[in-house]
Order: C-alpha cells, then structure tokens, then sequence
C-alpha cells in the first residue's frame, strides 16, 4: 500500500496555482503555529475568568487541561450538555458522547436522542467548536458538567457553554492570552525557517500577499518578528514580504459589513480618522468589509487564495465570494502518520474483513436459521469488530478517535466542512514549497472518504 504524505496538499477543488496571483494569510494557526502549551494557558486563563468574575466555585479553580481528551470538531449540545462526534450525514458517533467526562452508552443516546441521527430541530441547539481554542474549550465545558453532575448541582448546560464561551472569547479580546505568549514565546511558538523561505519564493515570483487575521498587530508584530529572527538576520523583514496587513479584521463579519477601514498607527497605538481609498505596503489597517477591500484591490475571483484555520470564520466567507481557500490543519500530519503504520492498517484491514464477512452472515442466514453455533459465530465476530474499532480509535485519541473519520471509517462533520469551504487542504503553507508554483492539483479519481485516506481493501488479504 503506498504511503500517503504527512506534508501533502490534499484536493477537493481542482486547483491550478498558475492562476493564482493573490496569496492571503490568516495569523494564528496558519503562519503562527503554538505548541501544546498553549492549549493550557487557555484553559487556566478562562477557568480564573470564570471563578473571579462569574463566581463559579473556588475548586473549580483546581481543573486542569486534560490534552488526551478533546479533538477539534465535536459538538456540543446547549440543550441536554452532551459533547459529542458526528459524522458525514450527522449522525453521533456510538463512542464519541460524552456527558461531562463520562461516556455516554448506546442506549443513554438513544434514550436522550430518540435516535443517533440529529435531526434538524436538535440540531440548532448544537454548536461546533472548531477554531484553535476548541481544544481549551470544549475540555472546560465537558469539565464543568461533570463538576456540576458530581455536585448534584442543578445546572442549565446552555448557561454552561454561554459562560465558557465568554470567558474563552475575554482571554483572547483583553489581551491576556496575547501577552501570556509574547512574554514567552520559546514556550508557545513554534519556530519554522520554511515559513520565510515560502513566503519570499511567492514575492520572487511576482505574487501579492496579504495579512488579514483579528488579532491585533502588536501581538502578530512581535509573533513574526520572533519567527523571523533566525531567518538570514532580517529580524524585522516580515512586513516587506505583505502588500497588505490588516488586523483586528473582526472575521466573520468582515466578510458581510460594510465597516471602513482605518489606519492604525502602531508607535502611537491610534487609529486615524481620514478615509481609506488605497492601501500602502508600510502601513497596518484595522477593521474593514471585504466589500471595501475587493473595491481597493481589484483582486477579484479565482486569482485569490486565502489560507486559514477556521472553516467558518476563515474560509466560509472566502469561499463564497469566489476566492479559491486553503484549509491550515495541525493535527493533519500526525494523523496521516497515524494511518501509514502497519499496525493500523493491519486493524483495518481486520476490520473491513469482519464487516464484510457479517455482510454475507446476515445475507445468508435468517433469523429463524440462527443455531446457537450460528450465534456463537456472530458474536464472536461482533466482538472483533468492536476490538479492532477501539484499537484503531486509541491510536488517534482514547475519547473520540480521529479528527477526520468515524471509528467505522466513514467521514466526519468536520470533514464535511472541509468538503464544503476548502478547496485544498494540508497541515502547513509551507508545504506548497514541495509543489511547483505552476502546477495543476487535481482531486484523485479514486477517492474513496478524504483525499488523505487510504482503504485498505479486503481482498489484498485473502489466501
């Protein structure tokens, strides 16, 4: 079986980058990538936040950030408080809900749910956690649940998420996650000399690039310059590489209103008051539409690529107005190594067999044929199945698998969203540097879930 590539773009759009004459960056999680320490800060921040000023119980002050139990993409229900996984057609997944940091049984869901499939009323309670904060945040909601359920506490999960959500959005919007980083940067940011070298290979092949993130630019200021220090001494190079560099962009909405955009002078910390009818490479602009940028560019259509780490907040708008979109996705690589192991492919394999041998089971033999030698054999088989399902799961994540597919193999929700908003996908802009800036990216015509997903067929195994 051939191996796929940690590094590799992966197509759901065909893409012809000979086309593409405008490159546009998100900031963090697209140029900026954090460590796992990050996650944690987070969630310390946002718990503090939440015993000092929403007054939630001194202990809860004790919780820590649990790395092994969240992935990005899960659901959380404000009306009932489960978090769970879906899949493709928006169904739960059997072992992926959990009630505070319990898991849910088959027959809890469908006590609860009436069904696994999330039907539409049900699904407006469901809200998605899929930015970089997902992690810190849905490990708190789950957290929070359990404390209230263990307390036999009374609680309404929608005040659950609602707290949570604020307390998560005030460490990013005062400033306090933003500092916690800059005042350590060896600690949370990842150094890549690649980045730099991409970035300059785009400008020397005549290619616009532009910077629109919400974050504010001191903080993207003092980001880039500590990634770039190491790169050929040019400690504060990065702002030549941008023809345009707009933060505090407010994303999503910057895709739908129609806010001006003002220029922010940095050494004053002050935005001026004249209007914005031209931008200059050696100036920062805050706020702004896309309406207005589109108007001052001239960048239309498909000669535009925007790379960004949030489906919806980054690449929805984008996609919409025609832009061609990237998806940034970390976890991306381990995944894929993940799946190139022989030890995995070996229980997938396992588990396609024991599917397609219950298949013929079922088809052959009638309920009223059943010997008990006939339910032996079924259970026996069910019960490999099950093995081989939990052991492909414990290598990606021991609570809710993998990112991209369900523990039966199907596609999850998050890779629908992929489906729908990103043209291609990888886990790093840099790894356009192993493709030619003229090449064609097709989608593969033997697709079989995701681009980066290899079936290992039954019949390579039979004897």
């Amino acid at each position: 079986m051939p191996k796929m590539n940690p590094q590799g773009i992966y197509v759901n759009k065909n893409l012809r980058l000979d086309n593409i004459q405008v490159y546009g960056f998100d900031y963090d999680y697209t140029l900026a990538h954090y460590s796992s320490h990050l996650q944690s800060l987070i969630y310390d921040l946002a718990k503090q936040h939440m015993v000092n000023e929403f007054r939630y119980p001194d202990v809860c002050i004790q919780f820590k950030y649990d790395p092994t139990f969240p992935i990005r993409g899960l659901y959380y229900d404000k009306l009932k408080g489960c978090l769970m996984k879906l899949d493709f057609f928006g169904s739960i997944e059997p072992d992926g809900c959990y009630f505070g940091r319990r898991k849910l049984s088959r027959k809890e869901i469908e006590s609860m749910y009436g069904t696994r499939h999330i039907g539409r009323d049900q699904a407006r309670g469901l809200v998605g956690l899929m930015d970089f904060f997902c992690f810190s945040e849905a490990c708190l909601i789950a957290d929070m649940v359990q404390y209230f359920v263990d307390a036999k506490l009374e609680f309404d999960a929608s005040n659950i998420y609602n707290d949570v959500n604020r307390a998560i959005q005030h460490v990013h919007r005062s400033g306090l996650v933003h500092r916690g980083i800059l005042a350590d940067p060896y600690r949370y940011l990842l150094k890549n000399n690649q980045l730099l070298r991409f970035l300059r290979m785009l400008k020397d092949k005549g290619k616009k690039l532009f910077l629109l993130t919400n974050s504010p630019y001191h903080f993207v200021d003092g980001g880039m310059r500590f990634l770039m220090e190491d790169s050929f001494g040019l400690r504060d190079s990065w702002r030549e590489l941008f023809d345009v560099v707009i933060a505090k962009a407010n994303k999503p909405e910057f895709y739908t209103s129609e806010h001006p955009f003002r220029c922010y002078d940095s050494e004053r910390d002050n935005l001026a008051f004249t209007k914005v009818d031209a931008f200059d490479p050696k100036k920062v602009y805050y706020h702004g539409c896309l309406k207005s940028f589109l108007e001052i560019t001239k960048w239309h259509g498909p000669e535009v690529i925007y790379f960004g780490d949030h489906l919806f907040s980054d690449l929805r708008g984008p996609s919409k107005a025609g832009w061609r979109t990237a998806a940034i996705i970390h976890e991306l690589e381990r995944e894929i190594q993940i799946q190139n192991d022989d030890s995995y492919r070996f229980e997938q394999a396992k588990f396609h067999i024991i599917q397609e041998l219950l298949g013929r089971f079922h088809a052959t033999v009638s309920n009223n044929q059943k010997s008990e030698a006939c339910q032996s054999l079924l259970d026996e088989l069910n019960n490999a199945r099950q093995r081989a399902r939990d052991t492909m799961k414990q290598m990606f994540n021991r609570s809710f698998g993998a990112t991209f597919v369900t523990d039966t193999g199907q596609e999850s929700a998050f890779s629908y969203h992929i489906h729908q908003y990103a043209d291609v996908y990888t886990s790093k802009p840099e790894n356009f540097l192993l493709y030619r800036p003229e090449a064609w990216l097709h989608v593969p015509y033997d697709i079989k879930i995701m681009p980066h997903h290899v079936k290992v067929a039954s019949n390579l195994f039979k004897t």
